[in-house]
């Protein structure tokens, strides 16, 4: 078993909230089995999961037993901590098809096949509590925690005394009594003593090791890591389009490398510590690089190398790399034609885009530019661009005003890849 401390290797990394007495010294006397929520609600996890699944890594390289449970039976019911309202409840068809997506996902981070004790375990708590009776739940779990207890729970405290007019609703109060449900079932099933999440889930977490020491007598421990948040104030993991997604088709590779690429100096010299392995003393390499040229980036290279290559695998990470010298003015001809559709318009998101009927190639390529697209305004300026050498036509310098262009050229046998001066870029697809 690996002798690494799973808390000293969360402390320095920033990734620790809040932990019960005695966790550490449960951690360093046996292979402890613990375990992590994740929310069913979607197919795909986002970047605001990553937090916790990496928790489980490290528990698991540190000789340690994760378990992730998807939470198909309390994701019908929608945990009201720290939220204003409740959520859209989903059916078990979805939360099936959205748990395998998961398991897929979390097997680049967590060993599901080793032979190892440590082996990670995949579990849905939807099994063991669909046919547990209304009846047979408030006279085992019920009446071992009170009222009192439950209404001392900021989660629930909080939307009690907000501005919500609506109030909470009795399925939602119940939610902590069934995550902590899942904690005693995982403690007599699975040994599991020791659970983990974000600091908003401390108060759910708690109950279940409060439920365990009044109906079992035993002890179990809590550990929350903090919620990630960004220098500047907005939303980790959230862009104008949405959330970042580890599912290429949501977000493709190259969006998800361009978002570690562009987090700010400050953010990355806390990210680099919580989503990649990268050990102290090659971080701290990395800062000190930093420090004497911040303008070259190399943490957030660093970071966005580590984390693609982590979620996508080194080819979908070297693409991205390609696409991006791409668009800042680098690569080749050849690097543009090797684009897959999807990442050539992830790449050239937001550029200007021309449609054209395949009839008309091949054609002078100042005519194209001029007449069938609005890129130049006349052939006059066109012949006067590529004189002075300022057009290419997928990175590649137009040099005759009378070149033509034609299928061959097509990228995907789709796209022609305009680029007017350095930085104004357009596309030409072709129907």
């Amino acid at each position: 078993m690996n002798k690494n401390n799973f808390v000293a290797e969360l402390k320095w990394r920033g990734m620790i909230h809040d932990m019960m007495p005695g966790t550490e010294e449960q951690l360093n006397k046996e292979m402890t089995t613990a375990y992590l929520g994740i929310d069913p609600t979607a197919d795909s996890l986002h970047i605001g999961h990553l937090v916790g699944v990496m928790m489980l890594r490290h528990l698991q390289l540190c000789g340690h037993k994760p378990i992730a449970l998807v939470g198909g039976a309390t994701g019908m019911i929608g945990d009201p901590s720290m939220k204003s309202s409740e959520r859209v409840l989903l059916d078990e068809e979805t939360l099936r098809h959205n748990q395998e997506c998961i398991k897929r996902q979390l097997s680049r981070f967590l060993d599901f096949e080793t032979e190892q004790p440590n082996k990670a375990l995949l579990l849905n708590n939807y099994d063991w509590t669909k046919n547990y009776t209304f009846l047979h739940f408030v006279r085992d779990i019920g009446k071992h925690i009170t009222v009192n207890y439950m209404m001392s729970k900021d989660s629930v405290r909080k939307r009690l005394s907000g501005d919500d007019s609506e109030g909470m609703s009795f399925t939602e109060f119940t939610y902590q009594l069934l995550q902590g449900y899942d904690y005693l079932y995982l403690y007599k099933t699975y040994g599991c003593k020791l659970q983990m999440g974000g600091s908003d889930q401390w108060g759910n977490i708690t109950t279940g090791a409060e439920l365990i020491r009044r109906k079992e007598g035993g002890e179990c421990f809590a550990l929350t890591c903090p919620l990630i948040t960004k220098s500047d104030g907005g939303k980790f993991g959230k862009t104008e389009s949405g959330n970042v997604w580890l599912d290429p088709a949501r977000t493709s590779p190259y969006a998800f490398y361009q978002f570690w690429m562009n987090v700010s100096d400050d953010d990355a010299l806390k990210y680099i510590k919580i989503f990649t392995q990268l050990s102290f003393d090659e971080i701290s390499q990395l800062i000190e690089e930093h420090n004497l040229a911040p303008h070259k980036r190399v943490v957030q290279g660093m970071l966005a190398r580590c984390v693609t290559t982590m979620v996508h695998g080194e080819e979908e990470y070297n693409k991205a790399v390609t696409a991006s010298q791409i668009l800042f003015g680098q690569g080749t001809n050849e690097q543009v034609r090797s684009l897959s559709e999807d990442t050539f318009l992830s790449v050239f998101e937001g550029v200007p885009q021309y449609e054209i009927p395949r009839s008309l190639l091949p054609q002078p390529v100042t005519e194209l530019i001029a007449v069938h697209t609005s890129i130049v305004p006349s052939k006059g300026e066109a012949r006067k661009l590529i004189q002075g050498g300022g057009l290419s036509i997928n990175k590649e310098k137009v040099l005759s005003a009378e070149t033509p262009v034609d299928a061959s050229q097509l990228i995907g046998d789709k796209y022609l890849l305009v680029q007017k001066g350095k930085k104004n870029y357009f596309i030409i697809k072709v129907i």
